[in-house]
């Protein structure tokens, strides 16, 4: 069914919106997916926080055009999925855990701010640490000083305990 002119501004206008706060677009061919296997996609998707729909290819490169993601516009063909995510890396990361239980899922490109990539650098950019996993390792990696340095203060009045009750054992011992 194809649309409207008002229909195709308010598509070009809801994908010109998602691409002002994201940090990556991946592109990826999805024929011969059932719908369930779509369904379970969105859903995945969702929890991760990433915007997923199918788009016509003219519309989003109008959308693309003056954006900081222009050099994808050539890389638009065929019948796409486009995975839109505020993190650089969760669009990857659930396309490409798809694209491994379901090979009809075929990731022909992404792209961050201003670079191009192509399906090998999704695969790579997939590996990466999201932005959580990495500020939690960062506080651990604060904390831990901090931590140990509370530990050892700790220590010393423990010691000093067990002295005591080393000596005030030992007193009882030879009284008795």
């Amino acid at each position: 069914m194809s649309l409207n002119r008002t229909e195709k501004a308010a598509v070009i206008e809801e994908i010109t919106s998602q691409l002002e706060s994201a940090q990556s677009i991946i592109v990826a061919e999805y024929r011969g997916l059932d719908v369930a296997a779509v369904t379970v996609l969105r859903k995945n998707a969702r929890e991760a926080g990433v915007y997923l729909r199918v788009l016509k290819n003219t519309l989003v490169r109008r959308a693309l055009k003056d954006t900081n993601f222009e050099g994808l516009t050539e890389q638009l063909t065929g019948p796409l999925m486009y995975a839109i995510s505020d993190d650089p890396v969760s669009a990857a990361k659930v396309l490409s855990a798809f694209s491994k239980a379901n090979d009809k899922l075929v990731v022909k490109a992404g792209a961050l701010p201003n670079s191009v990539l192509d399906p090998n650098g999704v695969k790579a950019l997939a590996t990466m640490p999201s932005r959580e996993e990495l500020l939690s390792k960062l506080l651990g990696t604060m904390q831990a000083p901090i931590a140990q340095f509370v530990r050892t203060l700790n220590e010393v009045p423990t010691k000093f305990v067990r002295g005591l009750a080393a000596v005030r054992d030992q007193k009882q011992g030879s009284e008795a």
